[in-house]
């Protein structure tokens, strides 16, 4: 379905804003594109999709090395594709001096303060 002029023109302006935007810029350009690759995801995901149907064959079968190897290769291919992806830093917690009550209460309790 194709966009209207006044989308299209619309659509542009916020092409531009983002563009012009210090701070959306900064936040881009911290992204670690460096390991996603989509060529990773999608051959561990059908290293996965194999290793899955080896062993659905191997319980036909009931050959239980088969099943062995058949789950080696699923676990490889789910490392492969979760290698593709980092998880995003979490915020540091400010520690407050006075604490929390309960915090405070259990600090009494077994550490003897």
């Amino acid at each position: 379905m194709a966009l209207s002029e006044r989308e299209q023109r619309l659509l542009e302006e916020m092409e531009r804003n983002l563009r012009e935007d210090p701070q959306f810029a900064s936040k881009v350009s911290a992204v670690d594109s460096a390991n996603k690759s989509s060529g990773k995801l999608v051959g561990g995901v059908l290293l996965t999709l194999v290793g899955i149907g080896m062993l659905v064959f191997a319980v036909m079968l009931q050959v239980a090395f088969f099943g062995v190897a058949a789950f080696a290769v699923m676990v490889i291919g789910l490392a492969i594709a979760s290698a593709n992806f980092t998880l995003p830093q979490l915020p540091e917690i400010k520690q407050s001096q006075g604490g929390n009550y309960f915090e405070d209460r259990w600090n009494q309790r077994f550490n003897g303060e």
